[in-house]
């Protein structure tokens, strides 16, 4: 059903209206988004790791990958790709860990600390992925959701450590808040200037969005939680897997 809806919601996204999905129910809207993959999960990944990213990805500036928590203990992981709580319904990584290039991983800790003020930290899904992952996302997801996942022919701004997927988590609570739609939902509900959710939900998304944009990252212009950080064009598009990060 949740597929069905988003399918609906397709034409008005690409169309760039923003209708809100009144039909859908407030736990329906926050529900994890799932695809039905169209090739097993592990058929793919069988392929995906024979594989390397294509010519002509490689950039100016030398990898600094740094493990998030490392920098900040303060920053909390919700790593959806090392489970089955995603989109695809399988884990994709073996370990729930964030790297970001230094540059990007060092404002993102200085965001983190001067959310502090308003009574939030970050909450991080996802950070650098490697390519064959991408590769696996492209591959499974059908033509006309391929708005929502990145072509491994150019790769993702994650291959290349400089971008972040995450949202906001109240100090005092410790739980994640409410968004206007769920992590990784391929509807216009995802689109940071959707005008449907709460108030709440509205707030804290423009909260995540100015304390972001204040240390250097752009919105993705299709996702609330999906940030690039400044000259993420000046790295290599990666594929080391995180069992052979340190």
């Amino acid at each position: 059903m949740r597929l069905f809806a988003a399918l609906l919601a397709l034409p008005l996204a690409l169309a760039g209206v923003h209708a809100p999905l009144a039909a859908q129910s407030d736990a329906a809207a926050h529900a994890t988004f799932r695809i039905v993959p169209r090739r097993p999960v592990e058929a793919l990944r069988a392929e995906a790791l024979t594989l390397t990213p294509p010519p002509g990805l490689a950039g100016t500036r030398a990898s600094d990958l740094v493990e998030l928590v490392a920098l900040e203990p303060g920053i909390k992981l919700d790593v959806r790709y090392a489970s089955t709580n995603n989109f695809m319904s399988a884990a994709m990584y073996s370990q729930a860990r964030a790297f970001l290039q230094r540059p990007a991983a060092e404002a993102l800790v200085r965001a983190h600390r001067a959310l502090a003020r308003e009574g939030y930290g970050l909450l991080i899904h996802d950070a650098y992925r490697p390519w064959y992952v991408t590769w696996m996302f492209w591959e499974a997801t059908p033509d006309s959701q391929h708005t929502f996942v990145a072509n491994p022919a150019t790769g993702s701004r994650h291959n290349r450590g400089a971008a972040v997927d995450l949202t906001l988590y109240e100090l005092k609570t410790g739980r994640a808040v409410r968004m206007p739609s769920g992590y990784d939902e391929f509807s216009d509900r995802a689109y940071p200037d959707y005008p449907g959710g709460t108030r709440e939900e509205r707030a804290h998304r423009a909260l995540l969005r100015r304390y972001m944009e204040a240390e250097g990252f752009t919105i993705n212009p299709t996702e609330w939680w999906h940030f690039d950080f400044a000259g993420w064009r000046d790295y290599a598009v990666q594929n080391i897997p995180f069992e052979k990060l340190r």
